[in-house]
């Protein structure tokens, strides 16, 4: 609602700043700011035109809404959606003249007439990318960038990693958006980590939207943004962006036109996985990349935090259950060997490329067969997002394809890993 008064966040870079955030483990405290916002919206009824008569009790239910975000402060200090709920409650007290003394019960009031800009379908053209952009010109070139799992991440040039990134990261740091995730330790002791938390942040922009802020947490995925809204907010191109529910509590999907962007969530199992579809034009719009600092989708993992695919899943064909370098990790609850892994992989993902090797990777890692379903969700978002059907699979730089992106006879996975055990072997 505050049209922008976060500014331009450069995430993953060090700074004493606590509006910017750093790749650092996650607080243990959970930040209740979606409690906080989900009250406020159930005592407003979703109304953002407050009649005279009204103010009063608005006034009251903004005054609960700061002191909720007062009593949760602690907590919250490094959190994008805490920071635009406070501003945001310090521009509509000015806005509506309240006082911040004053009762703190939280009266409802009545939803908004029909026609009010949540309903509205009517948008300018310059709140259409395709249509405003490249209206003379070619249409645009779409790419995806996906992250999901243990975490795998393929970028936004079909790079395709598995990396261990715990806490905060930025998956895209641009001119009209900034993402972000959390992931934190599947078991304790772990060095295997799952996206826990993600913020999504899309910056004001012109006629069409204010500021609106996403948050999903494990075990809460919102159909509405931190403000309730479930559009672009009171401009007159606001459903340029839209938020839709397409499974309660499992699967959103977020619609920004303006800037051609889908971008799909996920809870599947305790954790969240991320997929968008983004023209070239919108991923390369920063003012200054070389100050613009770690940007997962577009830049990839740092090779410190890359895990070796290859080398880790040599151990696991040879010893029946995840080991990364170093001290043995504490055994996942459902133990699967590497045979049980493949054939419960080959359930969703009969074709034998990086989602399936990810697949078999995360249930000898963790045991947790929703990792499963999370590599085939994740290729199904591909197939859904990506612009070139000829590059949905994904397979070993070392492996050579034929044509159409298929192994060719010989380079069958499982005997490709099964010829380096026994090469390990007779090096002993």
């Amino acid at each position: 609602q505050d049209g922008g008064r976060i500014g331009h966040l450069t995430l993953g870079q060090a700074s004493t700043d606590p509006f910017v955030l750093s790749p650092s483990p996650a607080v243990t405290s959970p930040c209740k700011i979606l409690k906080c916002n989900s009250e406020f919206w159930a005592a407003t009824s979703g109304s953002h035109h407050v009649g005279a008569e009204e103010a009063p009790e608005f006034c009251t239910a903004l005054r609960a809404y700061a002191h909720c975000t007062r009593r949760t402060a602690r907590t919250c200090r490094g959190d994008l959606a805490y920071h635009s709920a406070v501003h945001g409650i310090d521009d509509l007290m000015v806005q509506h003249n309240c006082s911040k003394d004053g009762p703190t019960s939280q009266p409802r009031l009545r939803t908004l007439p029909p026609g009010d800009s949540q309903e509205r379908s009517d948008s300018p053209e310059i709140c259409h990318y395709e249509k405003s952009f490249h209206k003379h010109s070619a249409a645009p070139n779409y790419t995806h960038c996906g992250l999901f799992g243990d975490p795998h991440l393929r970028t936004f040039t079909d790079t395709f990693q598995t990396c261990k990134v715990q806490g905060a990261w930025p998956l895209i740091d641009n001119n009209y958006l900034n993402v972000q995730v959390t992931n934190t330790p599947v078991l304790p002791g772990s060095s295997a980590t799952a996206t826990s938390k993600l913020t999504i942040i899309f910056k004001s922009f012109q006629e069409c939207v204010d500021q609106k802020v996403y948050q999903a947490e494990m075990d809460e995925l919102p159909a509405a943004f931190v403000d309730g809204s479930k559009n672009g907010g009171d401009k007159h191109g606001a459903n340029s962006l839209k938020i839709t529910e397409k499974v309660s509590g499992q699967h959103i999907e977020i619609q920004a036109k303006y800037i051609g962007t889908t971008i799909v969530v996920r809870q599947v199992g305790r954790y969240l996985t991320f997929a968008v579809r983004m023209p070239e034009e919108v991923v390369n719009a920063v003012e200054d990349r070389d100050s613009q600092g770690l940007y997962l989708c577009l830049r990839g993992c740092p090779l410190n935090q890359q895990i070796d695919f290859q080398a880790v899943r040599s151990a696991q064909a040879t010893e029946g259950r995840a080991r990364r370098k170093g001290p043995s990790l504490p055994a996942p609850p459902e133990a699967f060997t590497y045979e049980t892994a493949t054939a419960k992989c080959r359930e969703k993902l009969p074709v034998e490329d990086l989602y399936f090797q990810s697949c078999v990777f995360d249930l000898l890692t963790t045991g947790d067969v929703n990792f499963m379903l999370a590599a085939y969700y994740a290729f199904e978002d591909v197939k859904m997002l990506h612009s070139n059907k000829d590059k949905l699979h994904l397979y070993e730089r070392t492996r050579v394809l034929t044509p159409g992106n298929t192994a060719p006879t010989g380079t069958h996975p499982t005997l490709w890993v099964a010829l380096l055990c026994l090469c390990w072997l007779c090096l002993l």
